[in-house]
């Protein structure tokens, strides 16, 4: 029997309900749940070349790429279900069949305190100007956290918030803050020409959904060097990876300047990755926070001293509020969020994990 709207939404709702991250749906395959990581399918007939089209239909908002789906090769959009959901699909092709890939963004606006951040990433939201980054790998939640603290900034100053964002995800309601969000391709034409816009859109605070390349970090940048605050995502695991990847983007002969105007704009980095709960039934962000110190900056400058960044982060910890992956897992693990083998398991340095839990010192230091 051919799949119609009522069983696409009856599977979203599902989803929905059973705290799903992503939906793999592929042609003459049995539908997939991702839960807590892992793709779980699911008991319902594979589905069809024709069910697969009649679902991209129901999504694909753009008639031309609608009428146009043998032909087309990979497509991005949302797709809003009112009181349930909106999702984020990707429509693609390969070895001549389809995907679907729907990500799934829960209607309501997420805050730190449910997503159990640290206290500390209010006060970074709540900065007035700078590059402040949260990284890490594609599903990890960079986006929840991005939502929990632009609701913050919404929820406690009187000021213009503008995104760019492909797509659109959480839509924010209108509360302390007056929220533009532009999504590319529908709003505008691409992040470059969104960017060099905004400047003229009098923002205080611009978010920018990933920052892909130069000219986008260079326009970010020059963002924060005027006064305003900057949100953007990048996908590195770390702060080191992420000041190493946007210093690369750019030619040889600008990385020693461009090195400079990161030392002096990169206000902080919030890298996460998603550990398994104790229950088995969730998951909770382990996160690794740098607020760039003088003596960040510094070793920001100088490539020589870069790896020197680790350990002003490390020592940070009881004046900062700064936290190295290993030290957030530590915490989680004595919380009891976490099993002592899933935190040896994304710890990033195993070893100096147990030997923190066996002489109870993290390193940490006022700075």
């Amino acid at each position: 029997m051919a799949v119609t709207k009522e069983d696409f939404l009856k599977l979203v709702k599902s989803a929905v309900q059973n705290n799903v991250s992503d939906i793999h749906i592929r042609t003459n395959e049995r539908p997939c749940f991702r839960i807590r990581g892992d793709l779980v399918p699911i008991k319902v007939d594979p589905y069809t070349i024709e069910d697969m089209h009649t679902i991209a239909k129901i999504l694909i908002k753009d008639e031309k790429v609608k009428g146009n789906l043998e032909e087309i090769k990979e497509h991005d959009g949302s797709y809003a279900i009112p009181k349930l959901c909106r999702l984020r699909y990707n429509y693609l092709r390969y070895q001549g069949k389809v995907g679907l890939i729907l990500r799934l963004i829960n209607a309501e606006i997420p805050t730190t305190e449910a997503l159990g951040i640290p206290p500390v990433i209010n006060k970074i939201a709540m900065t007035h100007k700078g590059l402040v980054l949260v990284t890490g790998a594609t599903g990890s939640g960079k986006s929840s956290t991005l939502a929990a603290m632009i609701n913050h900034v919404n929820e406690n100053k009187a000021v213009h918030i503008l995104t760019l964002e492909d797509p659109v995800e959480y839509i924010h309601p209108v509360k302390k803050a007056r929220i533009t969000q532009r999504e590319i391709g529908e709003d505008t034409d691409d992040f470059g020409v969104a960017l060099r816009a905004a400047l003229r859109q009098d923002p205080d605070i611009i978010l920018i959904g990933e920052m892909r390349d130069a000219e986008t970090i260079s326009i970010a940048i020059k963002a924060a060097e005027t006064g305003h605050l900057v949100f953007g995502t990048v996908h590195t695991t770390d702060a080191l990876n992420t000041i190493g990847r946007l210093i690369s983007m750019f030619p040889p002969e600008e990385q020693n300047a461009v090195r400079a105007r990161i030392a002096d704009n990169l206000y902080a980095t919030v890298s996460q990755r998603l550990l398994k709960t104790v229950d088995g039934k969730g998951r909770v962000a382990a996160q690794e926070i740098m607020i760039t110190s003088p003596g960040i900056r510094e070793a920001i400058s100088d490539a020589s001293k870069i790896s020197e960044i680790y350990t002003y982060i490390k020592k940070g910890k009881q004046g900062t509020g700064t936290q190295t992956f290993d030290q957030h897992i530590t915490d989680l693990y004595k919380a009891g969020k976490i099993t002592i083998e899933e935190a040896k398991a994304n710890a990033t340095s195993p070893e100096d994990f147990e030997r923190n839990l066996m002489f109870g010192d993290d390193g940490s230091d006022d700075m």
